[in-house]
Formats: C-alpha cells, structure tokens, sequence
C-alpha cells in the first residue's frame, strides 16, 4: 500500500508553544557554542566595603590557650578611627566579658567613645586587659579591670555587685566571654572538653546576667555575642555550635521575659572576625586561610563588628528592638 503524501490538510499546524521551544532551543545553542570554548573561572577577591582597607591574608600562627591579642603577629583593628561618637551611652555603666581583646576590647572601646565606663571582666590576660584599659581611658572615661572565671556564678556575683558599688548602676551587659576548641569527630570531644564549652559560653551568659539584673534598670539592655556556627552549624565545632545556638534562644527567652521590665535582650552573631580566639584553636596552617570562605573572602577585623553592638546597647538606636539576633557575617553564607 502506497504512503499517502501529507498535505497542508494533514500536517498538525504549528503552534505558539512549538515556536517557544524552538526559540529556547536557539537560544540554549547559543550558550552551548560559548560553553564549548571554555571560559577562564575568575579568581575572586577580597572585598573592601569600609572606609579603611582591612588584612587579607592572616599569619600562620598558633597560640596556646586562652591566647592573648599581644602575641599575635597581626594586630587586630579594633580602634575604628573613622567612627565619630555622639553620646549614644552617655553617662551610663558598662560590663563586658572578654575584654581584654578581640571583639569585647573593640566594644570596650566605642562604649567609652559614646561617653560610657567599662567594666573590663577577662580570665586572666592581665597585658591585654591593661591595653584596653588604656584605651578607654584615652575616651574620656573610666575602666575597672575585673579578672575571673565566668563560670563561677560567685565570680559573677561579686563582679557585678562590684560594679555596682563603683559606679551606681549597670545600664548594658555584654555578654562575650567564650571557649572554642576544634575536634574532628564526636567521638573526639571528652566530657571534660564538653563542660569547658558549655559551662563558659551557655552558663557563664546566665550566671552573668542572673548577677546584673538586680542593678539594672528599665532603659538598660544586655546584648549576647553568638556566632554564625550557631545559625549554620560548623563539622569541627559541634559543641561550640550548640552553644551559640543556645546562647541564640537564650537571647529570645530572656528578651521575652524581661520585655515588662524595660529591660532589652538581643545578640549579635558575628562570622569569622580576626582575634586570638582562632589562633588559639586551630593550626597555623589553618589560620593562614581563616575567613576565606566567607562571602568577603577575608575575616571581619573587631572594628567591624563593634558598632553593631552599640546600636543594640543604645536606647537612643534601638529602644524597639528586642529578642533578635543581627548577623554581621560580611554577607551571605554558602
């Protein structure tokens, strides 16, 4: 039986929907040809956003525990010269935990600058404790150095009552004192390295702010440092990574339960920033490529992430805000 020849009658007319295809093939041939030749992947560089250029590459180093900011063979940037202060914690009373380096010798640093006094809580880095001391007082305004262990509830008592006594009052608490110690495995984290992360990161911020709270007063604020690991998670930082995210309900909880007494509860969560507290974790190799995978290609320096901490301290900024967590991770993640 012969084969009929199709006639404009019989051949299925061509539709809008035949016509997209072809075009999407058409245009899909044209990225094809250009994906054949190859292209050379861009190296991506560090990224400047500030009013000062930051450090790239960080020095392959290693310090012992608690590590201290004197050692390092990158000094940290902490002192934002470029930030003008206006009174935003004029006249009030700070206690910070950590200070003596890192993000909480920063903070310690733009409090006193927007006309707060500092008390300095630190473990026992007397030299660094010192500098920040200094540098405070180069503000304008007193410091109190108070040296101990977060994770004694006593500690925390007489530290607070301390201040107390000192300057009358305590309007911002920041809770910032921490312990981070990498291991490659669960089954590498012993009970003793698991109650050194959770008894300073998640029962020194309670033990702080159960001592304060008797000398605070509506208006005051306490603002928790967490950590983009408590958002994320990190593979070698199980414990440290449940602390944060800890420390992030915490910060929700307490903000609830203290809304009726005027009394703020927010956090920051910060990514990778340079200060001794990696160093004193991780090894020189990996220090060396510290913060390069962050979105900015780079760790923040502790300048950067301060004035985030005084909007949150300061009634004048963020007198309705309360129960957050403000990530400063230089963008996003992934």
């Amino acid at each position: 039986m012969a084969s009929k020849k199709k006639t404009a009658a019989t051949r299925p007319a061509t539709t809008s929907a035949d016509t997209t295809a072809a075009r999407q093939r058409k245009l899909q041939a044209q990225i094809d040809r250009k994906d054949a030749r190859g292209k050379k992947k861009p190296t991506k560089q560090a990224t400047q956003a500030g009013t000062r250029k930051q450090p790239v590459r960080m020095p392959a180093q290693h310090l012992p525990k608690p590590g201290t900011e004197a050692d390092l063979m990158l000094a940290p940037a902490f002192e934002a010269p470029d930030y003008r202060g206006s009174g935003k914690l004029e006249g009030m009373t700070a206690v910070i935990t950590g200070a003596d380096s890192g993000i909480g010798r920063a903070v310690a640093v733009l409090f006193a600058r927007e006309g707060a006094d500092v008390a300095v809580l630190y473990l026992n880095e007397h030299k660094d404790a010192k500098e920040t001391a200094k540098w405070i007082e180069k503000e304008g305004r007193t410091a109190l150095l108070i040296p101990g262990d977060v994770r004694d509830s006593n500690f925390c008592k007489k530290a607070a009552d301390k201040v107390a006594k000192r300057f009358g009052r305590i309007d911002v608490l920041v809770n910032n004192a921490g312990f981070q110690l990498h291991a490659e495995r669960l089954e590498d984290l012993t009970d003793e390295h698991l109650q050194e992360t959770l008894q300073t990161n998640v029962a020194g911020y309670i033990h702080m702010a159960r001592a304060c709270l008797p000398h605070m007063q509506r208006g005051a604020s306490i603002v928790n440092c967490g950590s983009v690991t408590g958002l994320f998670g990190s593979p070698k930082l199980i414990d440290y990574s449940a602390t944060k995210g800890a420390i992030h309900a915490f910060t929700k909880a307490l903000a609830s339960n203290l809304l009726e007494r005027g009394i703020r509860v927010n956090a920051v969560a910060p990514g990778p920033v340079w200060t001794p507290f990696n160093p004193a974790d991780k090894p020189a190799d990996e220090v060396a490529e510290f913060g390069k995978d962050s979105a900015m290609k780079r760790p923040a320096q502790p300048e950067e992430l301060s004035p985030a901490f005084v909007f949150l301290a300061s009634p004048v900024m963020s007198s309705y805000v309360n129960g957050i967590v403000l990530p400063v991770m230089g963008g996003p993640t992934g």
